[in-house]
């Protein structure tokens, strides 16, 4: 296990990952941290504790009206190649 120091509006984070997801974890950290900035930008300073409920808020409100990416016809042409194939090991 591996902890990264996570820089989130001025404050350092430690937080632990499996080893060799340090990269990500630091990626997905820098992405977090540019939201907080927006919000922050655009609604002035808050408390640490208002700023982390904001920010849950506005990230899941995102997570949820984002348009879904899964293409329903692409997935049923893959199962009928994955039945195929497993047909023809059979």
């Amino acid at each position: 296990m591996s902890v990264v120091s996570i820089p989130i509006v001025n404050k350092n984070y430690q937080m632990g990952c499996e080893d060799g997801q340090e990269s990500r974890l630091i990626e997905l950290g820098k992405m977090v941290d540019a939201r907080a900035r927006e919000i922050l930008d655009k609604i002035g300073p808050l408390p640490e504790a208002s700023l982390l409920a904001t920010l849950c808020i506005v990230m899941a409100d995102e997570i949820k009206n984002r348009p879904q990416c899964v293409d329903e016809t692409a997935l049923e042409e893959i199962l009928v190649r994955i039945k195929k194939i497993k047909k023809s090991l059979a």
